[in-house]
């Protein structure tokens, strides 16, 4: 399972002219799943991104994590961060979990989100649309974890 995580402003994503999820300051999280990710990589993952610090303090140093600043999550399902481009011009998608196991796993990782930062919603795109994503990316930060070679 891999993250793509921006430190952001602001963030929002809308499906067919339509806004679904939006959020402040906080972060904007691209989750990609893989064949053989299971509910042990969400909560490797979430756990590392509610807690990175990678928010500033008041001396302008990367000291804070998202609770620390009280900050949302906008959480967007994306394939493509799985894309196999060591052969040819076009990227293969053959490591892309199929919807029966990614579906499930992203809907635990939406739940994990809330239950790790104490609120109600996290706000999310829509699994399989074709989402248009707007960001205020701060910083710029821009970390990307993978559950598969972070872990010690």
């Amino acid at each position: 399972m891999k993250l793509v995580i921006q430190r952001v402003s602001s963030a929002n994503v809308s499906v067919n002219n339509q806004t679904v999820g939006a959020i402040e300051k906080g972060l904007l999280i691209l989750i990609g799943i893989a064949h053989g990710d299971t509910e042990d990589d969400i909560d490797y993952l979430v756990k590392k991104a509610i807690n990175m610090r990678i928010f500033n303090d008041d001396k302008g140093l990367m000291n804070l994590s998202l609770l620390d600043v009280s900050g949302e999550v906008l959480l967007i399902s994306q394939f493509t961060l799985y894309a196999n481009t060591k052969k040819g011009n076009r990227p293969s998608f053959i490591d892309t979990a199929k919807p029966d196991l990614a579906i499930p796993l992203y809907e635990k990782c939406i739940s994990s989100f809330q239950k790790a930062i104490g609120k109600d919603t996290v706000q999310t795109g829509v699994f399989g649309a074709d989402m248009k994503v707007s960001l205020v990316n701060d910083g710029p930060v821009t970390i990307i974890i993978d559950s598969k070679t972070q872990r010690i």
